[in-house]
């Protein structure tokens, strides 16, 4: 139960924030009225045009940010939690399509919000941040192995 607790409660608690932030809470129009008014008081001849495509980068930098953490907490539970002992490759691919597959999940679920916009390239983006993730943790835990050879 500790190991759960630990290892596995942080990624799933994770994903539950995903989809409780693809409801209309998250929303383009719940959302702007956050950072239209923010954007207006840091520079206030600013256009529309540029509202929108700066609110549209951040929108998506989120999708990168969510997904690069979901990646490194469902790293961690299968390497620290998971009584598996598997090459790094088989665990990147494992990871990887953890996070594409709730990616596209996620996108399902917006599919019923009538607020939202389910899109394929969300989910691209989503498995690019995922990417991202991996890579970071193939890093560190390809460091900490070499650090152990050499002790």
């Amino acid at each position: 139960m500790k190991t759960f607790l630990k290892y596995w409660l942080p990624a799933i608690l994770w994903m539950a924030l995903i989809f409780a932030g693809s409801s209309d809470v998250l929303s383009n129009a719940n959302t702007s009225r956050f950072i239209v008014p923010f954007l207006h008081w840091l520079y206030p001849p600013i256009s529309n045009e540029a509202v929108n495509v700066i609110s549209m980068g951040i929108r998506k930098c989120g999708h990168v940010s969510e997904y690069l953490i979901l990646a490194m907490l469902l790293w961690r539970a299968l390497l620290q939690g998971a009584n598996w002992r598997v090459r790094l490759s088989i665990l990147f691919v494992a990871t990887l399509l953890g996070c594409a597959a709730f990616a596209v999940g996620d996108e399902f679920h917006q599919s019923f919000v009538p607020s939202r916009t389910p899109s394929v390239m969300d989910v691209l983006i989503d498995v690019c941040g995922a990417l991202v993730g991996v890579a970071i943790c193939v890093a560190v835990t390809s460091r900490k192995g070499l650090k152990q050879k050499r002790v």
